[in-house]
């Protein structure tokens, strides 16, 4: 199978998009089973919890590489500098 999107340099921002999403519903889950194991206290709740928190990290790591592949097409500004003014 000779698929574009599976080569690393193409189609990151949607890849970045895909991991965002399933970052944020492993943030759901995983602040619904903190909440729930603190209310009930049944372990498997608690284990749930470790387990998005693992997922997470993990989901991080992923944009993170796909932001790595984009290069210096992505512009992070740095805290230490002053916004940029345009001339007019």
């Amino acid at each position: 199978m000779d698929l574009d999107i599976l080569k690393c340099g193409n189609c990151e921002e949607l890849k970045i998009g895909f991991h965002a999403g399933a970052l944020g519903l492993f943030a759901v889950m995983g602040i619904y089973n903190a909440a729930a194991w603190l209310a009930r206290r049944e372990s498997h709740l608690a284990v749930n919890a470790v387990v998005y928190a693992v997922l997470i990290a993990w989901e991080r790591q992923h944009i993170n590489c796909h932001l790595a592949e984009l290069g210096p097409r992505v512009v992070r500004p740095q805290p230490d500098q002053p916004p940029a003014r345009i001339a007019a």
